[in-house]
């Protein structure tokens, strides 16, 4: 319960994207990730549909961050280092029912974590959560 709890209110920062295009009935496509403090966009991330039909998501572009060309020196796998835009922060989300998928991991570049994480379009496929 507890691991369950703090999964979900550590991705609070991707759990409001904005998409840059109209209602959607995938989650493929560019998203704005919101910042849930600020109400203003942190950056694009670009979901994409893999070979095996899983969904990945990577950065795209950052909108005003706190320094140039920032890269992950908290992450511990093999995003250490690594430029924060053109990282690939959402790894094998499947299918879970009509806009739905689960059982995909999330990376907060700022903490470095991976976290479990699903994702649902709401609002008619304006948002994704």
């Amino acid at each position: 319960m507890k691991t369950a709890v703090k999964a979900l209110l550590l991705a609070l920062p991707l759990a409001l994207l904005a998409p840059l295009a109209q209602a959607n009935t995938s989650a493929e496509g560019r998203w704005r990730q919101i910042d849930p403090d600020t109400n203003r966009a942190k950056s694009i991330v670009e979901i994409r549909r893999t070979s095996a039909g899983a969904l990945n998501g990577r950065i795209v572009e950052l909108i005003n961050p706190s320094t140039a060309n920032p890269v992950c020196d908290k992450c511990s796998d093999d995003r250490k280092g690594q430029p924060i835009t053109g990282m690939e922060i959402i790894r094998g989300m499947r299918a879970d029912g009509a806009g739905k998928w689960k059982g995909g991991k999330i990376l907060k570049p700022d903490e470095g974590k991976v976290y479990n994480s699903k994702m649902a379009l709401i609002e008619g496929g304006r948002k994704l959560e």
